[in-house]
């Protein structure tokens, strides 16, 4: 018989703790993660078992209450079966409200008289951690404090259970259902393999928003109220997320928080650079948030010079080299295209050249092309234009994530370094 989402789920986390002798949930408050630690509660009483699992809760500082309320109190009602690993650390984080400051630290030192709230008690630090250093981002601690846990706990096999669903995002789609068997636990798509005997798992990666909440109501789960102040202030299911207030996707709510919650909203305006105008405009054409038209007199490559001339030197440089090293991608390289994308942009005349083979495994075909002011289709998001540009400069996104880039080399190289010191260790 056909199971539905909550079995299946079910099933899956009775194979995860039949194979992995160290197991831990990475809680951000949200409701998705919310589910995940609420399942494997679930299963350890129902199962009556003798062992404990890991909670990691990276506390990014500036957040609602209503999370900090709804972890304190998960973490204070689960003690007997949970080993918290609550983290204050000053890692780089991301941030959009700015053009000016392209990151910002939680729990910065140099900041300490700024800081919105006082830093929980009996949490791990920056000292805890003889991996950590100032250069590191948030997505390099994640990955780090598993080889470090998985040490700690002298484990053979660690899985970190990821409450990630692929309804929220095609990046998320994408982390699922990318296909690599020798990168997954037993050929198992809903694992993904952080390095040897630690592995990812997404058990409830096929959950809609609806199965989250049904499942709350069902069972009778805690869950963050946040969500009932999103309903009440007119958030639509879909949109209601709970992540750092200051990335990307969250520039269209940050307004959100005068209203839910403005005693948090009066310190955090003068923590972070650009917090006030981001929730002004966050959601207008003024950051690129709706169609943008082009200023008059302008093409959009003298438009992105324009932005580009106004820029701090530093911001500038960034953008510039990004540019650069888009420009000669799409030149020298080429990037994958499905034959539909293809044929229109020759039904638009642009000059391309199609090529037969790429190294990534994918079915569509290698183009290369030069940079063009605007492609009017579609896939306009993934084409190589001045236009696609400016809106990376509108929208403050310093790391270009519209366009498709992802982290620097330098940071990849710091990475590689810490993760093969790790590895040399588990050898």
């Amino acid at each position: 018989m056909k199971k539905n989402v909550y079995e299946r789920a079910k099933q899956r986390i009775a194979l995860l703790f039949a194979e992995f002798d160290n197991i831990y949930v990475s809680f951000s408050g949200g409701k998705d993660s919310g589910v995940m630690l609420n399942l494997c509660i679930q299963y350890i009483r129902e199962n009556n078992l003798k062992r404990k699992i890991g909670v990691f809760h990276m506390d990014y500082e500036i957040q609602y209450n209503e999370t900090v309320k709804y972890v304190d109190r998960v973490l204070k009602a689960n003690q007997d079966i949970i080993e918290v690993y609550h983290v204050c650390i000053p890692f780089k984080v991301t941030t959009c409200t700015s053009m000016h400051q392209t990151f910002w630290r939680p729990w910065d030192s140099a900041f300490r008289e700024f800081w919105v709230r006082e830093m929980p008690p009996n949490c791990y630090t920056k000292e805890d951690f003889p991996f950590y250093n100032s250069t590191m981002w948030d997505s390099e601690f994640y990955i780090l404090f598993s080889h470090w846990y998985h040490i700690l706990k002298n484990a053979k096999r660690t899985c970190c259970l990821v409450g990630i669903r692929t309804q929220e995002s095609s990046h998320r789609w994408r982390t699922i259902h990318s296909y690599n068997r020798y990168n997954m636990y037993h050929s198992l798509k809903w694992t993904k393999q952080i390095s040897k005997n630690i592995y990812n798992a997404y058990v409830i990666h096929d959950w809609q928003t609806e199965d989250v909440w049904t499942a709350n109501g069902r069972f009778g789960w805690d869950y963050n109220r946040l969500y009932d102040l999103y309903y009440q202030a007119g958030v639509h299911l879909e949109k209601q997320r709970v992540a750092s207030p200051f990335i990307l996707a969250a520039q269209a709510s940050l307004s959100l928080y005068r209203a839910i919650d403005p005693d948090m909203w009066g310190k955090m305006i003068c923590r972070v650079n650009g917090v006030n105008f981001t929730a002004l405009y966050g959601n207008t054409n003024a950051v690129a948030q709706k169609d943008i038209s082009l200023p008059s007199g302008h093409t959009w490559e003298s438009y992105m010079y324009f932005l580009l001339s106004i820029l701090p030197e530093e911001t500038r440089l960034n953008y510039q080299q990004k540019l650069s090293v888009s420009i000669n991608f799409w030149r020298k390289k080429g990037g994958c295209l499905s034959e539909e994308t293809i044929e229109k942009l020759q039904a638009n005349g642009i000059e391309i050249e199609v090529l037969n083979h790429t190294n990534y495994k994918t079915n569509k075909y290698p183009v290369r092309m030069e940079y063009q002011d605007d492609i009017d289709i579609s896939e306009f998001k993934y084409l190589p234009t001045f236009k696609r540009m400016c809106i990376c400069i509108l929208r403050n996104d310093h790391m270009c994530k519209y366009m498709g880039f992802a982290m620097t080399k330098e940071g990849m190289e710091n990475r590689k370094k810490i993760m093969d010191f790790y590895r040399n260790i588990t050898a």
